[in-house]
């Protein structure tokens, strides 16, 4: 054998160890997310007393944790098929999960809405139009509203921050020629008495619902009753592109109120579903970290010409901040023009 021939074969086997070594790594990182996940999906949904979720988890993750360990040893494969079993069985049996229909909801998030769409005309049902006057204190409220598709003028997003400004709770606006508003904003359906947890939101904790609202319900809810900061953003669109946002909302409602979805802090939550439905309508939305932390997605719209770029983000920020005009004008009939005063127009 010549010596070109052996550096060559030498060469050939240093690669292929780097390359085991390489998918052993990413297969360890595999099997350690998975014994992670595994182990959370069964503390939050398994329905059984702490005690006996408690073993199954500590038997699970023991095999998990051995698997691991197996990985610096010959045993390595046998391991993972003994891992493999259980992990398997999770998977199946969280796929078998449903969200519920009915259930003990806080009347707010107790009706889904629903839509119809006749030509132009758009009718909507179960559209929540509650007087608060305090988060205890309110009038319960549902109704039924027409809206002229042909006539939609403008689309305003709306960020709610309750705690940093880093994540805040998202909403869309419609306005037509007639000055009626539909505010759009996907919610939460926790049970009463529930609890926010992003953590238990990424295992299937609560059911999503999309609720249709006037503005002095779901954007006056937030900045008046609730006293978070809310922000106002006017978009660059035009009228087809909000059209068919809004029948695709009402869509995906329909589908909703028929078929439930889960809740997912990531995928399935208060703006990455819109995200969703303004690419199915042709929007250029590339993926972006700041479409996850919302609280950032005004820097990124605004870096895609979607609001006025004539004014600084800091302004818009600035001019946006609807909590004066929202205090002065009061949950009344002039509260929509009341917090778009000042607000630069795309």
């Amino acid at each position: 054998m010549s010596i070109i021939a052996f550096t060559k074969r030498g060469q050939l086997s240093v690669m292929l160890k780097i390359l085991q070594l390489i998918f052993l790594f990413f297969l360890f990182l595999f099997v350690a997310f998975c014994t992670a996940w595994g182990s959370l999906a069964l503390w939050f949904k398994l329905p059984w007393p702490d005690l006996v979720k408690w073993c199954v988890i500590g038997a699970f993750s023991g095999i998990g944790l051995a698997t691991l360990v197996a990985f610096f040893k010959s045993v390595r494969w046998r391991w993972l098929i003994v891992f493999t079993l259980p992990m398997v069985a999770i998977v199946g049996w969280w796929n078998t999960l449903v969200p519920p229909a009915q259930g003990d909801f806080p009347p707010e998030v107790a009706r889904q809405f629903t839509g119809k769409i006749e030509g132009d005309t758009l009718t909507l049902q179960n559209v929540r139009a509650f007087e608060w006057k305090t988060t205890e204190d309110y009038t319960e409220k549902w109704v039924t509203r027409t809206y002229n598709l042909s006539q939609i003028v403008s689309v305003d997003m709306f960020l709610s921050f309750w705690s940093g400004p880093n994540i805040g709770h998202f909403m869309l606006s419609f306005g037509f020629e007639d000055g009626q508003y539909l505010a759009l904003s996907n919610e939460v359906r926790r049970l009463k008495g529930g609890s926010f947890s992003p953590l238990a939101d990424f295992f299937k904790a609560n059911p999503i619902i999309m609720i249709a609202s006037e503005e002095t319900d779901v954007v006056g809810l937030r900045s008046n009753i609730r006293g978070e900061r809310v922000q106002i953003f006017r978009i660059k669109s035009d009228q087809a592109q909000q059209r068919a946002f809004v029948e695709a909302y009402v869509t995906a409602a329909n589908k909703l109120a028929k078929k439930p979805v889960w809740f997912n802090s990531v995928f399935q939550n208060c703006s990455s579903s819109d995200v969703t439905l303004a690419r199915l309508v042709g929007a250029d939305l590339p993926l972006d970290w700041r479409l996850v932390v919302n609280g950032y997605m005004p820097e990124y719209l605004y870096e895609r010409d979607a609001m006025n770029s004539t004014v600084s983000l800091e302004n818009l920020f600035l001019l946006g901040n609807i909590t004066k005009h929202a205090n002065n004008s009061g949950l009344t009939n002039a509260y929509s023009a009341a917090i778009r005063e000042g607000v630069p127009t795309p």
